[in-house]
């Protein structure tokens, strides 16, 4: 409680100019504090509001949005609202957004066969148009009654559009070609794009070597042990295990797993924002870098 809200309460006991001498304040400053009353009802009632809308976007993003994203929702949705006074009231009502916690990577050793199937990407996680250049990993599921079930992913670094994915209870080299195929038919071919993976035993098989090459893909690999090398695609995994399991340990079974991530996958694609992109998300990035494109 201030002094000023002290000498309000008690002003009908005691005279102001009494309680303003014993708690060491000016009247002057009291009766200032009481003009201002409206104004801190009405601004107190209007973070109220607010707040009760930031609270409804955070659970429509499952929990997931932090202050940057939920700024622009209720910006789309027509207020006047900064990203301050968001991530004030977020702190103040408790709420906070999925965060993901970064570790600096451990220096890479040498490859003795980079020559083979060089790092064609040199960790430049960009591109200048749609289905040209990818990253793909694989990432493990854990069920509760202790087995997995793996996605491996391929994603298009012109949106970050998770364009084909696979998940099964296994990670043999099926897996990965299984993706890589779902991202051909998706995007209606894949020929002079690239593929960048890690060194992992799927990606550098016989198998998927010939599968990039019956869909014209050339491939492109990260150096043994250096995740700095495939940063986005691992940096995806991360962030679909912190948004869709929420703190927990594993999915209660298979059937919730596949659920779960099939339905986070739609909502990353179509729905959840991206700051790279603009705070939109990779289909609607897509879709107005194509219309942009027309018009020129």
């Amino acid at each position: 409680m201030s002094r000023f809200q002290f000498v309000d309460e008690y002003r009908h006991e005691f005279t102001v100019k009494r309680l303003c001498e014993t708690l060491g304040v000016s009247r002057q400053g009291y009766y200032q504090w009481r003009d201002r009353a409206p104004a801190r009802a009405a601004k107190a009632a209007s973070d109220k509001a607010a707040t009760a809308r930031i609270k409804a976007a955070h659970l429509a993003s499952k929990g997931t949005y932090g202050s940057p994203r939920i700024t622009v929702d209720l910006r789309e949705a027509g207020e006047q609202v900064n990203r301050k006074r968001v991530a004030r009231l977020m702190r103040v009502a408790g709420i906070e957004g999925v965060r993901l916690m970064r570790r600096r990577p451990a220096p890479p050793p040498e490859d003795a066969d980079a020559a083979a199937v060089p790092d064609r990407l040199g960790r430049d996680f960009t591109s200048p148009e749609p289905n040209t250049r990818y990253v793909g990993d694989i990432t493990y599921l854990p069920i509760a009654d202790g087995s997995f079930l793996y996605l491996a992913t391929v994603i298009d670094l012109f949106s970050r559009r998770l364009t084909g994915w696979a998940i099964a209870d296994h990670m043999r080299t099926g897996l990965v070609e299984q993706a890589l195929r779902r991202a051909h038919f998706i995007r209606g071919g894949l020929a002079g794009s690239l593929m960048h993976t890690d060194r992992g035993s799927q990606y550098v098989s016989a198998q998927f070597a010939k599968c990039c090459k019956e869909l014209g893909v050339l491939q492109s690999r990260a150096r043994v042990g250096s995740s700095a090398d495939n940063a986005l695609a691992e940096a995806f995994n991360a962030t679909l295990k912190r948004e869709v399991l929420q703190g927990r340990r594993t999915f209660a079974n298979a059937l919730e797993a596949r659920f779960q991530v099939e339905a986070w996958i739609t909502n990353y694609n179509t729905v959840r924002r991206h700051s790279s992109l603009g705070q939109i998300s990779p289909i609607d990035y897509e879709q107005q870098q194509a219309s942009l494109a027309l018009a020129a």
